[in-house]
């Protein structure tokens, strides 16, 4: 169990009250406020750390650097804004996808990631 540091709470608390995944500068970024003297070398220490914890999990999309978000939340997809590079999280599923896998094939896990552009950019 890691030492419950300043830095190590401003991260867990950025995670919670993010609720997108966020890519290792946007963690530092949220959570700076609150740990002044955080760096990127803490981040990505700690980021490790809480996946090897269980309490993240990484969420890995094409040609992209992983982001991070709480573990246990549930099945659900992603939205990648083209435009500033946030990604969101989708509730939902398409399901049903077992009758497009090929006859004799096991489907055990599936993603779906949508592009597009976010509320914000589009205005």
């Amino acid at each position: 169990m890691e030492r419950d540091t300043l830095q190590r709470r401003a991260i867990r608390e950025a995670l919670e009250r993010t609720a997108r995944p966020l890519a290792p500068q946007e963690v530092l970024d949220e959570a700076t406020p609150a740990a002044p003297r955080l760096g990127i070398a803490t981040v990505y220490r700690t980021l490790k750390s809480l996946v090897e914890e269980g309490w993240l999990k990484a969420v890995e999309l094409p040609g992209q650097p992983p982001r991070y978000e709480r573990a246990g939340i549930g099945h659900h997809h992603h939205f990648h804004c083209r435009a500033c590079g946030k990604v969101f999280d989708i509730d939902g599923c398409v399901g049903k996808l077992q009758g497009m896998v090929p006859k004799g094939f096991v489907l055990e896990d599936h993603d779906v990631v949508l592009y597009g552009r976010c509320d914000a950019c589009v205005k």
